[in-house]
């Protein structure tokens, strides 16, 4: 375990491994150039992200870039940008670094283009059943542009394996696969953020319900705090899902079928979660969206 990290990028792997690190004793920085961590995912939840951070003692530094990282016997010096209106920034001085600034596809070289497929800054362009400008020729998992999560990649290959078999498989939509980030707290969600749907539908056309867990027994008895929150489209279904919480991950799967099958809360509010369960705070937020709110709003 390392004494000490600066971990450069704030996105999903930057966060799992400073809260891990954090987790094993090093002392953790994060240095983001966004604004807040997380930055794909919905602003609640960078916002509790960081919050929880804090409170374990990790250094977040966002809206900071870094101009150059240096390495001797010691450890290294990570040297940060002057922001325009700082007088200036002490280097950052830790005994390891960890890089996590984001991947690109390792495509070149391979002859595709040659192959008649398209490339657009090395990931392959893709019809929604993964066809590309090839005939014959299916592309699957990261190289495909979207998110790189693995159970999207394995699902990309069933796709065309049926689609190589004969079958007609269901296309496999961005918007549906579920999202969770391995840290503590974990951050879970699927579907749209807030800024997205407000700008899909509209301001006046969402509808969102947030519910505390704080009000939740099993979060109670598992020491974890965090939230739930639902957005609508009013009068419509449910368009994004967000949780922050110890083991929210685990929850993620019921939002990922909510959304997916386009289902109303009116539809959802009528089910039950059984006690104390924290699936009960996702049943909370749709009855509340429902204007059938248990504990209020």
């Amino acid at each position: 375990v390392p004494s000490s990290v600066v971990v450069l990028g704030g996105g999903v792997i930057g966060v799992e491994f400073a809260s891990l690190w954090r987790s094993l004793g090093a002392d953790v920085t994060i240095v983001e150039a966004l604004p807040r961590l997380l930055p794909t995912e919905d602003a609640a939840s960078s916002k509790a992200i960081e919050r929880a951070f804090r409170k374990r003692g990790i250094t977040v530094l966002t809206g900071t870039r870094f101009a150059s990282v240096d390495q001797d016997a010691e450890g290294v010096t990570v040297a940060l940008e002057q922001a325009p209106d700082a007088a200036g920034r002490e280097p950052l001085r830790a005994s390891h670094a960890l890089v996590a600034v984001g991947r690109g596809p390792a495509t070149a070289g391979l002859g595709l283009e040659k192959a008649g497929v398209t490339l657009e800054r090395g990931f392959v362009v893709v019809d929604e059943l993964l066809r590309t400008a090839a005939p014959h020729v299916w592309a699957a998992g990261d190289i495909v542009p979207g998110p790189q999560l693995a159970h999207r990649g394995f699902a990309h290959g069933i796709l065309v394996a049926e689609a190589i078999a004969g079958l007609s498989p269901r296309p496999v939509p961005d918007s549906t696969v579920p999202r969770v980030t391995y840290s503590d707290p974990e951050v879970a969600s699927v579907g749209l953020t807030t800024e997205q749907a407000t700008e899909r539908y509209g301001a006046d056309r969402i509808a969102v319900s947030e519910y505390n867990l704080a009000g939740n027994a099993r979060s109670e008895i598992l020491g974890a705090a965090g939230f739930a929150k639902v957005i609508r489209e009013v009068d419509g279904p449910v368009v994004g899902v967000h949780l922050v919480g110890r083991r929210v991950g685990e929850l993620i799967s019921e939002a990922q079928l909510v959304v997916g099958w386009e289902a109303h809360p009116e539809d959802i509010a009528p089910y039950l979660h059984a006690h104390p369960t924290q699936g009960e705070a996702l049943g909370e937020a749709f009855l509340s969206l429902a204007g059938k709110p248990l504990h209020g709003r």
